[in-house]
């Protein structure tokens, strides 16, 4: 049973995260439902906001799962209104927990009940680490008995109790995962990826600004949000003849104003965000991907990597990234190259400009040798006792 929140947080990212690990479970012959159980009030995304309905969430999440062929094996527990189970009825949902051997409370967005509890074996996946793990370190009470109630926890910070990184490991043993990408869902038909029509660009999906995660630890304050990363490289595109463009979540004039005077091509990622066949096809037509990571694990270098450039990678368009310390878990140089500054960045984008076709070659190896769904999945799965 994998717990997430597709329908509560509507944008096509999540879709994918999500989608990538039932697919990646049903392709290693296991028996795979889907539930979410957040409770919390439905978000209706036309409207732009909660609300007692719940209608609008489940006909966005049904149509995931019927796309995904998932149509008999998902569940939506709304907090609200008459009709509190969607998709199972209540009964089947019920039969399904007590069957289940696995839970896989991805992002830990749910807050584990008495029924999630009988679950044998509950796997926290944490796809952001640095928070709760300094929120453990400050004695946080809630977050350390959220987190005791997994029997396993798993993290896409893949250095978590490196020396040289920042992130203090109390109490539970987190083991490093990373996203599982269904390769052939990526790749486009016909066989290996070519490369898009005109010139060399490269993009990101990002949120420009978030400012509700920031922690503060030994007297200094981590941010969670990327413009101060992105401002730090904020002259690239004068740099390099690859067009640079980002697809944000950003609604001040004066920033889109200061970015597009910089050189960088700014478009508006709602549309995009709603549609994920739309946000796949973005992916897939561009020549790559450049983006920043977000300050927290820069500075503190938690070996994070996203799981939307494990896409682009997937779909051999190469990835021009910002360093977290993933090198010494990931192979770089082709396909995939890291940066820490402003000069690494663009000599990175002159390198693949240079021999793309290498560089695509090697960014669609790179994604079936460490983030294929099939082999991701069983060593988590093997990892857990599973």
């Amino acid at each position: 049973m994998v717990l997430g929140g597709m329908a509560q947080i509507p944008v096509a990212g999540i879709a994918w995260q999500v989608l990538h690990y039932l697919e990646g479970f049903r392709r290693l012959g296991h028996d795979v439902a889907y539930l979410e159980d957040l409770g919390m009030w439905p978000y209706d995304p036309d409207a732009d906001t909660v609300t007692d309905d719940a209608s609008p969430a489940v006909r966005r999440l049904k149509r995931l799962m019927r796309w995904a062929s998932f149509d008999e094996r998902w569940a939506y527990r709304a907090a609200v209104g008459e009709e509190r189970v969607s998709g199972m009825t209540a009964e089947q949902l019920d039969a399904t927990l007590a069957g289940a051997d696995v839970l896989i409370n991805l992002s830990g967005m749910t807050a584990l009940s008495e029924v999630h509890m009988r679950v044998p074996l509950r796997i926290y996946l944490e796809t952001d680490p640095v928070a709760p793990q300094i929120e453990i370190a400050q004695g946080r009470r809630q977050t350390i008995d959220f987190l005791a109630a997994h029997t396993h926890h798993f993290t896409f910070g893949e250095r978590l109790g490196a020396p040289d990184c920042g992130v203090p490991v109390e109490r539970f043993d987190y083991r490093p995962t990373r996203q599982p990408v269904v390769l052939d869902w990526w790749s486009p038909p016909g066989g290996y990826p070519a490369a898009p029509a005109g010139p060399l660009r490269f993009t990101t999906v990002a949120s420009w600004e978030q400012t509700h995660r920031d922690i503060e630890w030994r007297g200094e304050v981590y941010t969670w949000t990327k413009s101060a990363e992105f401002l730090k490289v904020v002259d690239l595109p004068g740099r390099t003849d690859v067009e640079l463009e980002l697809s944000l979540t950003l609604e001040d004039p004066d920033t889109i104003a200061m970015l597009e005077t910089h050189g960088w091509q700014v478009r508006h990622l709602r549309e995009l965000s709603r549609d994920p066949s739309a946000y796949r096809e973005y992916i897939r037509g561009s020549g790559g991907e450049f983006t920043v990571a977000k300050d927290q694990n820069v500075r503190l270098r938690s070996g994070w990597f996203s799981d939307r450039t494990a896409t682009y990678l997937a779909a051999g368009r190469p990835v021009v990234v910002q360093d977290t310390g993933f090198e010494t878990a990931l192979p770089t140089g082709q396909g995939l190259l890291a940066f820490r500054t402003a000069d690494e960045a663009a000599e990175a984008l002159r390198e693949v400009a240079s021999d793309y076709p290498r560089h695509s070659r090697a960014a669609h190896e790179l994604a079936k040798e460490h983030f294929r769904a099939e082999t991701v999945l069983a060593r988590l799965l093997d990892e857990a006792g599973a």
